[in-house]
């Protein structure tokens, strides 16, 4: 998938600027697609020039003028075509779980500290997406949220990065346990 269908079904929620994008691609998209702002920066001029977005500049008194960018019909044929397309699975490259793989040969103690800051990333990463399923639902049930809310894609992907993050801790839990265990009984 390219960033430009992210930056795409992103630009749905209404108009914004790099800046919001970015933010935004941190707080909620990043559970799913990751992108650093300059990365972000150069596709939303690419996607300027093939006419998927358009640009107007905000003159701000007291900071820089600012970039706002929307959809153009353009960009919202793409994004159609886009979700009629198959999807292929995704496949784990994880640099971690080789290293975990690899535990009986190694540093033990390295891939234990590993795991355990991975761990601690993953309940991080499921604290603010919890706190963005709070703003999200603004009081409602989730029932409640998904029969009637504008629109349901972003609290469906986020429903994915909340299941993603908890079986992260699941697993980073039950890999600490048997390393400890491990560690226990050679001692």
């Amino acid at each position: 998938m390219a960033l430009r269908n992210a930056v795409l079904a992103a630009l749905l929620e209404g108009e914004a600027s790099g800046y919001d994008l970015a933010k935004g691609f941190d707080a909620s998209v990043a559970n799913f697609w990751m992108a650093t702002p300059q990365q972000l920066y150069r596709e939303l001029d690419r996607m300027e020039g093939d006419g998927l977005i358009a640009a107007r500049t905000v003159v701000q008194e007291r900071r820089p003028n600012k970039r706002l960018f929307s959809l153009t019909e353009a960009g919202r044929a793409a994004l159609t075509a886009f979700t009629a397309e198959a999807s292929k699975p995704t496949a784990i490259r994880d640099e971690l779980l080789v290293k975990v793989q690899a535990v009986d040969e190694g540093d033990a103690g390295a891939v234990r500290a590993g795991v355990a800051e991975r761990l601690a990333w993953s309940r991080a990463k499921l604290a603010r997406y919890e706190r963005l399923r709070d703003r999200l639902l603004d009081g409602r049930t989730e029932s409640d949220h998904l029969a009637r809310a504008d629109r349901i894609g972003p609290y469906l992907t986020l429903m994915r990065g909340l299941a993603f993050e908890r079986e992260n801790i699941r697993w980073g839990e039950q890999v600490l346990a048997v390393l400890d265990q491990r560690q226990g009984a050679v001692n």
